[in-house]
């Protein structure tokens, strides 16, 4: 296997398992928040609210991370980088997300394209997280547990 087809197998590889993952670690607060906080009043209700908007960036970024995984792995298909980064140039083109004008940009940038959208996206899962352990304090009134 050359190098970029390597390249190209582990970044779809990769961007598949943190979008797995960021999915489960973002479910599982939505799962036991309701069992484990079961507070009313203005602040937990506005902080469920946000709590579900940063929940639903998450997940849309993972479901762009697998559409990426899946253009990554349908370069790497192809006999040489070029032909593969233009057959996903055509599909995008055709699915219209992407106009195609100018020089397309190299599996090294769009590699790094999508290791941005990583990083966004584990921004927004840590910023869920946080609000979701501030609501569990506010729901056993500020004493840990135990």
């Amino acid at each position: 296997m050359t190098q970029w087809k390597t390249a190209a197998s582990a970044a779809a590889r990769n961007l598949g398992r943190n979008s797995m993952f960021c999915v489960l670690i973002a479910l599982l607060p939505l799962i036991a928040g309701p069992i484990t906080g079961g507070y009313r009043g203005l602040a937990p209700t506005l902080g469920w609210l946000l709590m579900l908007v940063f929940c639903g960036i998450v997940l849309a970024m993972a479901i762009h991370l697998l559409f990426d995984a899946l253009l990554f792995r349908l370069a790497s298909s192809h006999e040489t980088e070029a032909a593969g980064l233009a057959a996903v140039d055509d599909l995008l083109s055709r699915m219209q997300l992407r106009k195609l004008d100018g020089p397309p940009p190299g599996l090294e940038r769009r590699i790094a394209g999508s290791r941005r959208i990583v990083w966004q996206q584990r921004f927004a899962l840590a910023i869920y997280l946080v609000i979701f352990a501030i609501l569990q304090l506010n729901a056993s009134g500020g004493q840990p547990p135990g």
